[in-house]
């Protein structure tokens, strides 16, 4: 049994973010999406807060190095989405452990493979976790792999919160994934990963703890979108058909067999341990053409969006499962205070 570092006291806890903002100028729409909005922010730090916390906010922009040398805290609660280059999620947790300061979440080389979808993706094969098979387009005038079969689908390589991935990313034939590879090259200024598209039901899981608990399995409904869109968990059925007016339905718990809901939890696990993901972290599954669960992505940095209406979907899956906001708040800390040998309070 660990035994708790009592020379260190958790007093002071800085909370590292990344705030939405208006974008300007020539800056894509989804520029900021992965960001989080005021209400997260606010609702996070009051949790922490009421827990007899002091509580110092870390926007990570290019002075969050300096922010943290003036505030010192003695530990810190990461969801900083970051703000350059592939491997941005990682960058935060690497200047964390530079300085020798404790955070919550996975650590850096977790979060650089998971959003880095082909690195992440070679993982999954290698120790055989489904994932749907791909090819990672450099340009535009790359063959397709006579292994793949249409209909495929056309990502960015390193973005989240589904940010280029449009009613255009699911392509049926050459001309049309030509198209959608030179989109994302030219518009994200990054490699485009093609896989093939699963046809089927699609289910997110919110893990948490080490080992994880696995929360009630979300399934998501694509009832709100329009006729002529692809039923896909995409950018536009996300944020712009998804409101707090007029939410889209998720259904939690999903209303699964028993049979599929063990192998849903069985893969999302598998998952996390392979990625070595700590603390809690979001795996979002999809079923192929025989409804077996393949791994489309994992967010080792889930959205904690505190308002129902908002459809976060790590948070429905908590609050299904009886916890409160505070609550989640409260065990993603102390999953971490244990890690580290931590006293909570």
């Amino acid at each position: 049994m660990k035994k708790e570092n009592l020379e260190i006291k958790i007093e002071k806890i800085g909370f590292a973010f990344n705030i939405k903002k208006a974008t300007s100028g020539n800056e894509r729409q989804d520029k900021y999406a992965e960001f989080d909005d005021p209400e997260t922010i606010e609702a996070i730090e009051s949790s922490i807060s009421s827990l007899g916390y002091e509580v110092v906010q870390l926007e990570a922009d290019e002075n969050f190095i300096e922010r943290i040398k003036i505030s010192k805290p003695d530990f810190v609660f990461n969801l900083a989405e970051g703000i350059n280059g592939e491997c941005r999620e990682s960058h935060v947790p690497a200047i964390l452990e530079m300085l020798g300061i404790p955070y919550s979440g996975s650590g850096v080389l977790s979060q650089a493979l998971t959003l880095i979808k082909s690195k992440k993706k070679e993982i999954l094969d290698f120790y055989e976790i489904p994932t749907p098979s791909f090819q990672l387009f450099k340009s535009g005038e790359q063959n397709l792999h006579q292994s793949l079969n249409f209909p495929l689908i056309v990502k960015p390589n390193a973005e989240g919160s589904s940010i280029g991935i449009n009613a255009k990313s699911v392509v049926m034939n050459k001309e049309d994934l030509r198209k959608q590879v030179n989109y994302v090259l030219m518009e994200y200024h990054q490699y485009a990963l093609v896989e093939e598209f699963c046809p089927g039901r699609e289910f997110t899981l919110a893990l948490l703890g080490n080992p994880p608990r696995i929360m009630p399995v979300v399934e998501i409904t694509f009832d709100h979108l329009p006729e002529d869109v692809p039923k896909i968990d995409g950018y536009e059925a996300k944020w712009l058909y998804d409101t707090p007016e007029n939410p889209a339905e998720l259904k939690c718990p999903a209303e699964i067999p028993q049979k599929l809901k063990s192998k849903l939890e069985d893969v999302a696990k598998k998952t996390f341990e392979v990625l070595h993901c700590v603390d809690f972290a979001r795996i979002d599954v999809r079923l192929d053409k025989n409804d077996e669960p393949n791994v489309l992505d994992v967010n080792a940095l889930p959205g904690l969006m505190p308002n129902p209406r908002s459809n976060s979907r790590f948070t429905i899956a908590c609050y299904a499962a009886g916890m409160s906001y505070q609550g989640i708040i409260s065990s993603v800390m102390n999953s971490a205070f244990k890690r580290y040998n931590l006293p909570g309070k």
